[in-house]
């Protein structure tokens, strides 16, 4: 398996923690049009039925993202669906690892594990913004967060499928953006509780 493959990878599983039907719809366009060449016992992916079953799954996941309320039920589902999501996807392009046996099997589980864990950590900091956003807002900005998620999501998709490398870097940017949120969602909390315990 070459870098290129690693790289598009890491991308598709960064991605997934952004949408993960939306992720996996065009990675299904992109193998049923031949830009992405998945492994054989993933090649199911790619047919007619599996890409317009996700095309629809992800026009739902869009709409529904942007009902306030319904995003929060749709993130508490992304819960178990991202890391799966992330899972095939990296299952599907990194077919062998080693040339084959159990020990290549068990390293390819093994990036399936690690970008099942990818997808949740990107998922924490997604549903942290979605909470702060809430908090400050009101739910009102949630729709224009999720479709600049939605925006980060099909550009880094396209990224890690056309020019992997470019998107591995984009995910190592997006991974650093969502952890400094998550560190300024956690000092405000914090600042809250302290206000409030004082003044009362």
């Amino acid at each position: 398996m070459d870098a290129a493959g690693f790289a598009t990878a890491y991308g598709l599983s960064t991605s997934t923690g952004l949408g993960p039907f939306l992720v996996l719809a065009l990675a299904s366009l992109a193998m049923h049009f031949g830009y992405l060449h998945p492994s054989h016992a993933f090649a199911y992916l790619g047919s007619d039925g599996a890409t317009w079953l996700l095309v629809v799954l992800a026009a739902l996941e869009f709409a529904g993202d942007k009902v306030p309320g319904l995003d929060h039920a749709l993130h508490a589902i992304h819960i178990a669906t991202k890391p799966i999501a992330a899972a095939l996807l990296v299952g599907s392009v990194i077919p062998s690892v080693g040339g084959g046996g159990e020990a290549s099997a068990a390293a390819t589980y093994a990036l399936m594990g690690g970008a099942a864990l990818n997808a949740l950590g990107v998922h924490a900091g997604v549903a942290s913004l979605r909470g702060a956003s809430t908090s400050m807002t009101l739910g009102l900005a949630n729709p224009v967060v999720s479709l600049t998620e939605d925006g980060l999501a099909v550009t880094a998709t396209a990224l890690a499928i056309l020019a992997p490398f470019f998107g591995a870097l984009l995910a190592v940017a997006l991974t650093l953006a969502l952890l400094l949120v998550v560190r300024v969602v956690v000092r405000a909390v914090r600042g809250r509780v302290r206000t409030t315990t004082l003044t009362t």
